[in-house]
């Protein structure tokens, strides 16, 4: 069995996680990703949502992105008919595993804790979230109990069509200045769009980079199955000074 890490803690904190959990279970630990912007539960969301069906069935997710940590947002670890996903409840597992179909749903007890000896207010990821993942790979779920609760929500595909624009999000930006969006290629098929309109620019719908010169932009499906946009062996994002969230695209 497979534990898949997914942070935004940087490349300290989650090596102390895989430590807390060395110490309970010897199963390989995989880290997904530890890039995600910091607090940016949306784009943990995605990653998440992009990547769990990769990983074998009997995975179990620690994914920690966390703004309301030592608050009142729960600790919960939700099992789906092929995974665990255990998180806080903030919406960074939900369309994952409601998309793989929820079975149960378990509040991490705060007792979980005291297996390392520390609970502190901003590092849960090592004092309740690793540890859990760690006990529910050893079959040991002491420390949880029936969540109750109604799951926050998040929904990841809400672009939309609207008074001749397109209407999405950017949800992650890769190393490459790309700004990836939430708007699907079912979304861009059902409105037969060959081209698209940003800032007075007019950006072609490609295939592959090369169908646009150097220094040009472009939009293309990428590996997500969603619109991406990019500029040829440039950086989008930092060119068009695009960031995280809503961004709006006529289209033709």
């Amino acid at each position: 069995m497979v534990i898949a890490l997914l942070t935004d803690f940087g490349d300290y904190y989650p090596g102390v996680m895989k430590g807390v959990i060395r110490k309970i279970t010897q199963d390989e630990v995989i880290d997904l990703t530890h890039s995600i912007h910091p607090q940016n539960v949306i784009e943990g969301a995605f990653l998440l949502h992009s990547a769990y069906g990769y990983f074998p069935a009997g995975t179990i997710f620690i994914s920690v992105v966390d703004p309301g940590v030592g608050g009142d947002r729960a600790a919960i670890a939700i099992k789906t008919e092929n995974y665990w996903f255990v998180c806080p409840d903030n919406g960074i597992a939900f369309p994952s595993a409601v998309e793989d179909g929820i079975t149960e749903i378990f509040r991490i007890k705060e007792s979980v804790s005291q297996i390392s000896g520390a609970l502190s207010a901003t590092f849960h990821g090592r004092d309740i979230f690793a540890l859990a993942g760690a006990l529910i790979r050893e079959g040991r779920m002491e420390h949880l109990e029936r969540f109750n609760g109604e799951l926050v929500s998040l929904d990841l595909f809400d672009a939309r069509v609207e008074d001749g624009l397109i209407v999405g999000r950017v949800v992650h930006i890769d190393r490459f200045g790309n700004a990836v969006t939430n708007i699907t290629r079912d979304l861009i098929e059902e409105h037969s769009i060959s081209g698209f309109t940003y800032m007075g620019h007019e950006i072609p719908l490609v295939e592959k980079y090369e169908d646009v010169e150097r220094g040009k932009p472009l939009a293309i499906i990428g590996s997500f199955n969603t619109l991406e946009l990019s500029l040829r062996e440039d950086n989008f994002s930092r060119h068009f000074n695009v960031g995280f969230g809503n961004i709006e695209l006529g289209w033709r």
